[in-house]
């Protein structure tokens, strides 16, 4: 049964970062849910909400004081392993930004005491929103067999991420495009081929380690080749998914296109977020792709380690 305005669930958001903002926006406009709490260690970011908003800079004082039903965790990448611990113990089910933690252990942890437990563990990967991407999965599914699989994530990362600089820190982030972009562009190629192994790849970082560039190439378990573009430092943006089938046919879905604001694709997606994490909550079965895509980020860095390249001309 979906929550009336009367019995709304509790959410706390922690983390009031650059993304924050589209999750408060889909709690305010969605009557399923109230937001109960917000949480952020910096005062300054709290200051917003303090006259409508109980405000804490714990987490852990938050979860003891405030009845929830539910947390929001939007925090930087390294803290998403032990605020989503936290959450568990206290039995919340946990919406989380991905990457699901910054490590592929502290993942594993994670879905072992969601499993362990029985409280949902629910990672966030809004391109799988996305309209236009939506469109695409109906247009493949009637048109045939895929053949090859492309997904492109090009930015320059220094446009999107406003005061959140930890981005730019790898032991903070994860690494770079690969640990924090990665995510979404590989949970898009198991959207359509299902489950993938990493083949080949190409990183290149700046001085600081943070890994800016990657072609990535993949392979499905039936055998399709798929491949993620990530870039840090591209003037402008591309975010878009193209799809070769057996057939010859082509299709592609351009996710910023419809939506011409900057970031504002973002809107809509954060809402689909959201309305799939209730439907978790209330027992609906999914598939839980956080750990599969963190993953694939381990894989990528061990395969770069290893000096295995993806071949030249792969990125369209």
């Amino acid at each position: 049964m979906t929550p009336t305005a009367g019995n709304a669930r509790k959410v706390a958001v922690v983390g009031l970062g650059t993304i924050s903002k589209y999750y408060l926006d889909a709690v305010r406009h969605d009557p399923g849910w109230t937001l109960a709490a917000v949480c952020d260690i910096r005062s300054a970011a709290l200051a917003p909400h303090r006259s409508d908003t109980p405000c804490f800079r714990d987490h852990r004082t938050m979860f003891q004081e405030v009845a929830l039903d539910a947390v929001v965790v939007t925090a930087p990448n390294d803290v998403h392993a032990p605020v989503c611990r936290d959450a568990l113990r206290a039995g919340l089910p946990v919406c989380v930004e991905k990457p699901l933690a910054v490590s592929l252990d502290d993942g594993r942890e994670l879905a072992a005491l969601a499993d362990a437990t029985g409280t949902p563990l629910f990672t966030a990967f809004h391109r799988r929103y996305n309209e236009n991407v939506l469109r695409l999965a109906d247009q493949v599914r009637r048109g045939g067999a895929i053949e090859k699989l492309t997904v492109r994530y090009n930015e320059l990362i220094e446009d999107h991420i406003g005061a959140d600089n930890w981005y730019l820190d790898p032991l903070r982030c994860g690494g770079g495009c690969v640990a924090d972009n990665g995510p979404n562009a590989f949970d898009l190629v198991r959207m359509f081929v299902g489950d993938v192994t990493v083949a080949a790849a190409s990183v290149r970082r700046d001085q600081r380690g943070t890994d800016r560039r990657a072609v990535i190439e993949l392979r499905s378990a039936t055998g399709i080749p798929a491949t993620v573009e990530l870039d840090w430092s591209y003037d402008g943006e591309i975010k878009d998914v193209d799809i070769l089938l057996s057939g010859g046919t082509r299709f592609q879905a351009d996710m910023l296109a419809g939506h011409p604001g900057f970031k504002s694709s973002l809107w809509h997606e954060y809402a689909g977020i959201l309305g799939d994490f209730a439907a978790t909550i209330s027992g609906v079965p999914r598939e839980d792709g956080g750990l599969p895509a963190l993953d694939l980020v381990a894989q990528t860095y061990r395969i770069e380690r290893a000096g295995v390249l993806a071949p030249e001309g792969q990125a369209r």
